[in-house]
């Protein structure tokens, strides 16, 4: 498992991209990008159980919708969806959307609905299972995906990871309508914070450091498409995330599989619109699907924010409560960062550090009941 640095941790961000590999010619006969994403996902329904990370938002719906009609298509197993419902945290609340998807889909009567209180916590029960087999992982919210992966046992875990990157981007479309111009000012409001502004809790030579790398990596990203998709595909953050999720799943007997990071999905969407330049996530899927899905799947909606779902109590019971120790002097400024957890909620950048100074303070014992399972509330 590729594992982030120490600098990362202190940081809170995963910044590198790797040297651009040799261009490879375009295979002639490239299928186009449906057709790429059928193939990525019969080599998971053909080993089931399939399970389908499924939260109801636009990339796990797009891979749930070509996973049930490529498996009735082939007489194999429906896939399994299963969705993580959260108590307390109502910008994360997808299930308008998660219900629509599946009644388009008539696959109800395989779907599982997990439910968690403060269980995906940090450093809550699932969590803490993770933490003492592997240490700090990224991503931080990587537990998300133990009890999916103990689902997929002997079979297969189908994600919508890399949407993010290789449909959407950080670029965007220029803004067509007043509120999205509004949003669009106040986004670049924030991100012209400084330095002290974005990382208070490092010292201040680190912070300009790491400051100045993540405005470059964001203003590195190239806007036509088919150059976005080779920059991202090389980025540390998205490799270190596919080397999580592949060594959870493997540990359970199971193969992760990411469709839309697949070579062959990744080479049928740049041979097809790899010249578009700002495309946007609605615009490309739209143009993906062509009208051969229900409207449901692929239809615009609100993206989910999940801080709530991971700051809760064990970890406001933790910062509270930490004494100081554990880290790096060199990159954290220890006074800096014992104020800021004074307040709630915490910087959504300190997450790493909460796991990294959690379990340096609660070191696995050699019976330690965490690496047994961890019960969830599940319902079909």
């Amino acid at each position: 498992m590729l594992r982030p640095t120490p600098f990362d941790l202190a940081t809170g961000t995963l910044l590198g991209v790797a040297a651009p590999r040799p261009r490879r010619p375009v295979p002639s006969g490239v299928p186009d990008p449906l057709g790429a994403l059928d193939t990525a996902v019969l080599a998971g329904l053909t080993r089931p159980p399939c399970v389908v990370s499924f939260s109801g938002g636009l990339d796990s719906s797009l891979i749930l919708a070509v996973a049930v009609r490529a498996a009735r298509r082939e007489g194999l197993p429906d896939p399994v969806p299963v969705t993580w419902r959260f108590s307390g945290a109502p910008r994360a609340d997808e299930s308008d959307w998660q219900h629509r998807v599946i009644g388009a889909l008539g696959i109800g009567g395989s779907w599982q609905v997990l439910r968690a209180d403060d269980e995906l916590d940090l450093v809550g029960p699932v969590a803490r299972r993770l933490l003492h087999h592997h240490g700090v992982v990224h991503p931080v919210n990587l537990h998300l995906h133990l009890p999916l992966a103990e689902l997929a046992a002997g079979g297969a875990l189908l994600t919508g990871g890399g949407g993010d990157q290789m449909l959407a981007g950080w670029r965007r479309p220029p803004a067509t309508s007043l509120r999205a111009r509004l949003w669009w000012l106040r986004h670049t409001a924030r991100t012209r914070r400084g330095p002290a502004e974005v990382f208070p809790w490092l010292r201040p030579t680190v912070a300009r450091e790491v400051h100045r790398a993540h405005r470059a990596e964001q203003r590195a990203e190239p806007r036509r498409l088919r150059h976005r998709i080779a920059w991202h595909a090389r980025r540390r953050d998205l490799r270190m995330t596919c080397s999580a999720l592949s060594t959870l799943a493997t540990e359970h007997r199971a193969v992760a599989i990411h469709p839309l990071l697949d070579e062959g999905f990744l080479a049928a969407l740049t041979s097809r619109f790899g010249d578009r330049r700002d495309a946007g996530r609605d615009d490309l899927l739209a143009a993906i699907v062509r009208d051969t899905m229900p409207a449901e799947v692929t239809a615009p909606r609100r993206k989910a924010r999940f801080l709530e779902v991971f700051f809760r109590a064990p970890t406001r019971e933790f910062v509270r409560s930490w004494d100081g120790t554990g880290a790096d002097p060199e990159l954290v400024d220890v006074d800096a960062l014992r104020e800021l957890w004074t307040r709630w909620p915490i910087p959504g950048g300190t997450a790493s550090l909460v796991q990294q100074l959690w379990l340096a303070a609660n070191p696995a014992g050699p019976t330690d009941p965490a690496q047994s399972s961890t019960d969830v509330e599940v319902t079909s």
